[in-house]
């Protein structure tokens, strides 16, 4: 079982940055590799960012290459996604999720959820 709780979001100018963190309970982390979704009001939850148990593999969507960057400490237990140059269509509820080895865009494959946080951006 893992738990994950979402933190970070705001509001923030087009153009401005915002770092959002996840923390997970549990003693295995490392295990677990990791994803960030958003969904946007209307529309359905779409992947943003994942990363390996270790760290060492990322993968991200079209949408946010180059301006977000996903990165995890295992000794917090603790996942970040860094975004920068935001754009009001970047406006959502951003949710990190949890599974034991795939960090992909296909959201059936993450077993655990957090409940979100709101990032909206205002142009």
């Amino acid at each position: 079982q893992v738990q994950l709780v979402e933190s970070g979001g705001g509001l923030v100018q087009a153009g401005g940055s915002l770092r959002l963190s996840c923390a997970a309970s549990g003693r295995t982390f490392s295990s677990y590799a990791m994803g960030w979704f958003r969904q946007a009001p209307g529309k359905e939850r779409e992947f943003v960012a994942g990363i390996s148990g270790s760290g060492g593999n990322t993968a991200y969507a079209d949408s946010v290459k180059g301006r977000f960057t996903i990165s995890r400490d295992n000794a917090k237990n603790a996942v970040y996604l860094q975004m920068n140059s935001l754009k009001p269509e970047d406006t959502a509820v951003y949710s990190c999720a949890a599974n034991t080895a795939y960090w992909g865009p296909a959201k059936q494959q993450y077993r655990y959820w957090g409940q979100g946080t709101q990032v909206t951006v205002s142009s």
